[in-house]
């Protein structure tokens, strides 16, 4: 099988971060599931973006696939983009501009299709346009 792309959930909080795992893992079930990390809250427990959790998350996740990123709001976003600006991250990284939830869920499953980065990217940008009512 083709190697497939990394997700890294990047949050506040550690508790956010892998309960949308958790939720996108047991949606994204039936098959191979693309490898998925998160990079949740401050070293100490707290809440807040750590550079160095994310890097460890992607590291975790690279598989030579490319990484797409999700950001929940403010300064993750912000430390997410300052990686990618400072070339931290692996070559390709790709942070998406979509919801945190529904587009993690998307993007799990888009990349467990064996989708390339670009498109799982857009998997989960177009989570945007589900509607609720």
């Amino acid at each position: 099988m083709t190697d497939l792309v990394g997700i890294v959930l990047v949050s506040h909080s550690a508790a956010v971060a892998e309960s949308v795992a958790e939720l996108a893992r047991g949606l994204a079930a039936g098959g191979p599931v693309a490898p998925l990390a998160t990079a949740g809250g401050t070293a100490g427990g707290g809440l807040g973006t750590s550079p160095d959790r994310i890097l460890a998350a992607a590291e975790a996740v690279n598989r030579g696939a490319g990484i797409v990123l999700l950001a929940d709001l403010g300064s993750s976003v912000l430390t997410v983009k300052a990686l990618l600006a400072e070339s931290e991250l692996p070559a390709g990284a790709i942070l998406a501009d979509a919801p945190f939830l529904e587009g993690a869920v998307s993007a799990l499953i888009a990349a467990s299709t064996g989708a390339p980065a670009p498109e799982v990217s857009k998997a989960a940008t177009e989570a945007y346009t589900y509607r609720k009512t």
